[in-house]
């Protein structure tokens, strides 16, 4: 089993208070080499090539409230993915941040969109609109992204921490996407997310971070053709949905 780098999942800080639709940024420096993103390598698997980020955005610098998000155009650019209907859009993306070793998956259910980044030790959750062929999401404190989408790709940026990188997130098909789980384990609020993305030369790789109230605990590996199978997590049995069971609860 190959993995994503030499990343590890940490995860805590504090929760921007906006029920579960809150954006997140959450970074730790502590290590578990044992919660790192991992690949689940299929030889025969040779399906779907794909090319290469409600809890809130959490950081651990002091959060001084929501960044102003980039304003979606009014109208297509060319080449950009703009559906006669924008209610009708259903798209998913997801790929590599180069610079960074972490993935990031963004996916639009009509007007709204939704974000993930995580590097094993870094996640940001984020939300916004889409409109006219663009993407805006903003997450905790000044983390944000934006994206082109068209071709077949989003192309665009993602800045956390005072840093930025630029990406493109190749369009993706289920089993690969955004997966999220949350639950009360022991009276403790618990939260995961994962990115899944199948590799061009079989199984898939995949990165994720979760956390149990304050606690960063080890995130289980996800069945990569059955994302949401349950797992057991901190010794409970959790049931990851992907992005359309939980896009509603990040409103």
């Amino acid at each position: 089993m190959s993995r994503l780098g030499p990343i590890v999942t940490l995860a805590a800080g504090a929760v921007l208070a906006a029920g579960l639709g809150v954006a997140s940024v959450t970074a730790t420096p502590a290590a578990d080499p044992t919660a790192a993103a991992t690949d689940t390598t299929d030889p025969n698997d040779t399906t779907e090539t794909t090319a290469p980020d409600g809890s809130g955005a959490e950081t651990t610098a002091p959060a001084t409230g929501p960044s102003p998000k980039p304003e979606p155009t009014g109208s297509a650019a060319p080449g950009t993915e703009a559906p006669d209907s924008e209610a009708d859009t259903k798209l998913d993306y997801a790929g590599r941040v180069p610079g960074n070793g972490g993935l990031i998956a963004i996916s639009v259910r009509g007007g709204k969109a939704i974000g993930y980044f995580c590097d094993g030790r870094t996640e940001a959750w984020f939300k916004g609109d889409a409109a006219g062929g663009k993407v805006g999401l903003e997450g905790f404190g000044t983390a944000a992204a934006g994206a082109t989408l068209g071709g077949g790709k989003a192309t665009g940026w993602l800045k956390i921490g005072g840093r930025k990188w630029n990406f493109t997130a190749a369009t993706v098909k289920k089993p690969s996407g955004l997966y999220r789980a949350t639950a009360q384990v022991r009276g403790a609020r618990l939260r995961a997310g994962w990115i899944v993305l199948r590799r061009p030369e079989g199984g898939f790789t995949q990165v994720g971070a979760a956390v149990l109230d304050e606690t960063q605990v080890r995130v289980p590996e996800l069945d990569g053709e059955r994302p949401t199978a349950p797992v057991t997590m901190d010794g409970a049995t959790i049931y990851p949905k992907d992005v359309d069971g939980f896009i509603q609860e990040m409103r």
